[in-house]
């Protein structure tokens, strides 16, 4: 499978803008033969919201008119996407990315971790176990941003049988090491293919730092943006080598396998809940 990821500014609350930028996006994606084409957290919104009134003023269902744009222009163009929008849903308000293709909505995913940051001082917290779904044989799992800051999040989807995580990001200033180090890191320890995708731009007093990339199990650099510019990373992937943990460094003498080799009866304290408060929320 041919990937891309679109490090893009994102005008805050202009849905109609945002949207029609993400779709000329995907066109030039499309048109270099991309099958899957990722955007950043928050793409279609903006991500810094004062309070939980303003961003549910931007706020949609899914499925709603924001999916159904989308959804058209894969109709139209083909191939797939994953989106980062505001979902409602209810009295709920959940920091949303979206897979989506020719008949809508594939998958979705409420982000887990929140920081005090943005929307996600007011968004509720993801209520969903983590999951796979399948693109043309390729098995994908969905994670937003502060999530891989936890390893177990993108462990969970590994274990699970992802042979690629998606990342949609809105990395402010301070998580340069994050986008340096860290998706290699997750991509290395789990033997996957990792794309993480983030905006540039300033927003009310935040600046993103793009430096958006894909990496290949092992955790080698396939793709990698600049700190500053919009820009489309692409890469080619190929599942049977995420699926094949086991990696042969010297025949019967030095093998490593990441999956096979953990001892989880020692990990238990891993699920236990940490109970000092959150700053500035109560839950």
């Amino acid at each position: 499978m041919k990937i891309a990821g679109v490090q893009m500014d994102v005008k805050f609350g202009e849905i109609e803008a945002n949207l029609d930028r993400i779709v000329s996006f995907y066109e030039t994606a499309r048109s270099e033969k991309a099958e899957l084409v990722v955007f950043p957290e928050c793409a279609v919104t903006g991500y810094c919201f004062h309070d939980r009134e303003e961003a549910e003023h931007y706020a949609q269902p899914i499925p709603g008119p924001i999916t159904d744009t989308l959804t058209a222009a894969c109709q139209r163009l083909g191939g797939t996407m994953v989106v980062g929008m505001i979902e409602k849903n209810g009295n709920q308000l959940f920091n949303n990315a979206v897979l989506l293709g020719e008949n809508g909505p594939i998958g979705t995913y409420r982000k887990v971790h929140l920081p005090f940051l943005g929307l996600d001082r007011f968004a509720d917290f993801g209520d969903r176990p983590f999951e796979i779904h399948e693109v043309d044989g390729v098995k994908i799992g969905l994670n937003i941003c502060y999530d891989t800051s936890f390893p177990e999040a993108s462990r969970v989807l590994s274990l699970q049988g992802a042979d690629l995580i998606v990342l949609p990001t809105n990395w402010p200033e301070g998580a340069e090491c994050l986008a340096e180090h860290t998706i290699n890191v997750r991509a290395m320890e789990n033997h996957v293919y990792y794309i993480a995708i983030d905006r540039v731009g300033s927003e009310r007093g935040f600046t993103f730092i793009g430096r958006s990339r894909i990496c290949q199990p092992g955790g080698k650099t396939l793709a990698m943006a600049s700190a500053e510019g919009e820009e489309i990373l692409y890469a080619e992937i190929d599942p049977a080598k995420a699926r094949k943990k086991r990696v042969d460094r010297r025949p019967m003498e030095h093998a490593i396998d990441r999956m096979a080799d953990r001892r989880p009866q020692y990990y238990r304290s891993l699920s236990e809940p940490h109970h000092l408060p959150r700053p500035g929320r109560n839950d």
